[in-house]
């Protein structure tokens, strides 16, 4: 039998209802946007403790009328049917319910920075490098998320030697979170002659987005200067002094925008500096931890290879919970659905198992 932790079922409920009463009441425009926002973090938990406490209930009743010497026999065998179905509905509600209670990512529910950057294979990787960001961009429209290229280096045959964009949305960051590290891929080249299979990679990233809420960054503690932007072969290369490099004195993280206008290259630098010293806490407070408690899918080293995309086979191999699909053309196409929910399975089962083990 599964032990929910009551008191913390009671408070969420509480919680859930206090809030509902405010916003009837009329908050301020600022606080309503608060409230809505923890509405709608709490609402389907709430719904979950609900819809279990009225399994619970009728479980209750179909007991007493069983226990009830005055029930007749018919009464008591359709009683007894009834209570089988709502002891399984309450299992399967309260193992759902064991999952929502798990302890949250407080970034999960935010927007994300991806950074792709080819890797080991020349111009097979930059190629690969774009294959895999358009396979992310397919993957975030079919979510409803906008996503935004911020800065882009172009390989010489096509693809890109490195790329950074925006993607915008609720629960951005909890769906990609994982996708962090080396993706290795397999295939024949368009350029090779003789048809040798050809092995290169490229480096994936995901930063939770931060406002500036998340980081305080002092003006003192940064440099920008400000440069001529230049680009591979000459192509969409600004010729006007409007890239900007801010570079964090304090940690040496560096980052560069080259678009065409010096003042939005100056928030978009920004903007990305802010997800890496963001990052760069979340890290540190995760080693703080013992490793028991890094529950991370592998070790969340972005040096570590966590997928290999075999093209002469339609294979997709994630070495990290070893999962392998044999539909890689679809999944190119943005189909990332089953290996996103396996990852973040394997990670709550994880999750489950340290709980089980403290409790």
């Amino acid at each position: 039998m599964i032990q929910l932790p009551r008191d913390r079922m009671d408070q969420v409920l509480k919680r859930f209802d206090l809030i509902e009463a405010r916003m009837a009441a009329g908050p301020s425009a600022d606080e309503y946007v608060k409230l809505a926002s923890e509405y709608s973090e709490l609402q389907e938990i709430a719904g979950a403790v609900k819809a279990l406490r009225a399994a619970e209930g009728e479980q209750a009743d179909l007991e007493a009328m069983i226990e009830d010497r005055s029930t007749d026999a018919e009464m008591r065998e359709l009683a007894e049917a009834d209570l089988a179905a709502v002891a399984e509905r309450i299992e399967q509600q309260q193992q759902q319910l064991q999952v929502l209670l798990l302890p949250r990512d407080a970034a999960d529910e935010k927007s994300a920075i991806l950074e792709i950057r080819a890797g080991t294979g020349g111009d097979e990787a930059a190629l690969f490098a774009g294959d895999l960001f358009r396979m992310y961009e397919r993957y975030a429209a079919a979510h409803g998320w906008k996503v935004e290229v911020i800065s882009a280096s172009e390989g010489e045959v096509g693809g890109y030697k490195e790329i950074v964009a925006s993607v915008t949305g609720r629960g951005v960051f909890a769906k990609l979170k994982f996708e962090s590290g080396v993706h290795r891929v397999q295939r024949v080249p368009e350029t090779e002659g003789s048809g040798r299979i050809h092995t290169s990679a490229a480096t994936v990233a995901v930063l939770p987005e931060a406002e500036e809420v998340d980081v305080d960054i002092r003006p003192e503690d940064i440099r920008i200067d400000t440069m001529r932007a230049s680009g591979a072969g000459g192509q969409h290369v600004n010729t006007t002094d409007s890239a900007v490099r801010i570079t964090h004195l304090p940690t040496g993280i560096m980052v560069v925008s080259a678009e065409k206008s010096q003042h939005q290259n100056r928030a978009r630098a920004m903007q990305i500096l802010r997800a890496r010293l963001f990052d760069m806490e979340r890290t540190r407070l995760a080693d703080e931890r013992s490793e028991s408690r890094r529950l991370q899918v592998g070790s969340g080293d972005r040096s570590e290879r966590i997928r290999t995309y075999n093209f002469p086979q339609g294979r997709l191999t994630d070495h990290r919970i070893n999962l392998t699909l044999y539909k890689l053309d679809r999944i190119m196409e943005g189909e990332l659905d089953e290996v996103v929910d396996a990852l973040i399975a394997d990670h709550q089962a994880k999750l489950l198992a340290e709980v089980g083990s403290e409790g």
